[in-house]
């Protein structure tokens, strides 16, 4: 089973390595959202250092979302998913490979760059880490969640438009807390109810989503 979702996850990375201009896209539109906001409402860094968990985390959940509607729209398209829906392997831990590997490619590349983007809004070492923690936590939990969503719009004519109107609600758990960890560290609170609560979430988005999208993608392919 080990080997079945590594070899999802190394075929969909090769896939992403050929469609780097939507990889570019979506690191461009998260630099761009959450450098505007320095600019936008000024260089005070009180208030900077209030807004910055709630922007950076916004930014990050749009641009996790910008990538969700090809999680399984190429395999589709091509004739793909219908053949790993009738392979003997469970269909459940094909799409855990396909959520792993779009956390990989557009998830862990905003953790990366959260620590510098930060800086802009002087926030400290510590913030900055718990930061860059929740992000690391709660990404994986985005594209989970998300996965539901994609299979559930599959096929669907405008499904850009519904998959967002279907997942926002399910992501603000996800944002509360990530965002609230960085909250707690910077009025000097610990964050470990936020993060213990936070991985809880994204326990289950990998875990469990998973085999709820594969049920929508039967549903969605008869």
């Amino acid at each position: 089973m080990l080997g079945v979702v590594q070899a999802i996850i190394g075929r969909d990375l090769r896939l992403a390595m050929r469609r780097q201009t939507d990889l570019a896209a979506m690191l461009f539109f998260f630099i761009i959202v959450v450098s505007l906001f320095p600019l936008g409402v000024g260089p005070e860094p009180e208030q900077l250092r209030r807004l910055a968990p709630g922007v950076l985390w916004v930014a990050a959940l749009l641009a996790t979302m910008l990538s969700l509607p090809r999680l399984f729209a190429d395999d589709h398209r091509d004739g793909t998913l219908e053949q790993l829906t009738l392979a003997p392997e469970p269909l459940g831990l094909i799409v855990l490979g396909k959520v792993i590997a779009h956390w990989l490619v557009a998830g862990l590349p905003l953790v990366v760059l959260s620590p510098v983007l930060g800086v802009q809004f002087d926030l400290e070492v510590d913030a900055l880490s718990i930061l860059t923690l929740s992000l690391l936590v709660g990404t994986p939990a985005l594209s989970g969640i998300g996965a539901i969503g994609a299979a559930l719009t599959l096929g669907v004519r405008g499904g850009g438009v519904l998959l967002s109107l279907l997942v926002l609600p399910l992501y603000i758990p996800i944002l509360i807390f990530g965002a609230g960890a960085v909250d707690a560290t910077l009025t000097g609170l610990g964050p470990e109810a936020h993060l213990s609560l936070l991985g809880a979430i994204a326990l289950g988005g990998v875990f469990f989503a998973p085999w709820a999208a594969a049920a929508a993608l039967r549903i969605a392919l008869e």
